[in-house]
């Protein structure tokens, strides 16, 4: 624990670092993106971390309290914070919803997840969905959220290889390309984790 304690004191006296509550390397690299050199983030890798944290609730905003609060514990009080994300579609009843991550498997394979949304829409014409991040940032004990939406709708196929996830088969509006065929830099102009992670970088930097 001290170790751990030492690592991020020491990273705190050069440049504000925060720990960011994940394993996922996808969502660590879009934040980065995101936040730019206004902070920097330690991975739970980085922070020498290694647990799977789970999320057993039934809303987004429960299972990145539950993120952010199991290694603010496990750190014995650091500053940290978690996202977690859903896909909604309205059609499907806000389907997958906080079960984004697990709508085609137990596996987390992307492209189950892409053929069961797919199967379950069918033909029709109702393709409205959402995507919604919630940061959960515990900073001096202290939980504050951070909500980010980007209204959007569901292609008819799976198209490009960038990004990850629901990214093949989500147009955000305003667009005609799905994020699967956008640069993370052209994702970030609609990015709902953006959007949520500027809402988090003006919180700090009024605090540090």
């Amino acid at each position: 624990m001290s170790a751990k304690s030492s690592f991020i004191n020491n990273a705190m006296e050069n440049k504000p670092r925060i720990i960011f509550a994940t394993n996922n390397q996808h969502k660590l690299v879009e934040i980065q993106s995101a936040i730019g050199d206004k902070l920097e983030i330690i991975s739970l890798k980085a922070a020498g971390i290694d647990i799977d944290i789970p999320e057993p609730h039934e809303t987004i905003e429960e299972n990145a309290t539950e993120k952010s609060t199991t290694i603010h514990k496990l750190t014995g009080g650091e500053n940290v914070f978690s996202e977690d994300t859903g896909l909604e579609i309205d059609a499907l009843n806000g389907e997958p919803g906080v079960h984004t991550a697990y709508y085609g498997g137990e596996e987390r394979s992307a492209e189950k997840n892409n053929a069961k949304v797919l199967q379950r829409l069918g033909d029709n014409p109702n393709r409205k969905a959402r995507f919604r991040t919630i940061i959960s940032l515990i900073y001096n004990n202290t939980e504050h959220l951070f909500e980010g939406i980007t209204e959007g709708h569901i292609g008819k196929a799976p198209e490009g290889t960038l990004g990850f996830g629901y990214d093949p088969i989500f147009v955000p509006d305003g667009e005609t390309r799905p994020f699967g065929q956008m640069t993370l830099e052209e994702k970030n102009r609609f990015s709902h984790r953006r959007k949520a992670a500027d809402q988090l970088v003006t919180f700090l930097q009024t605090q540090i």
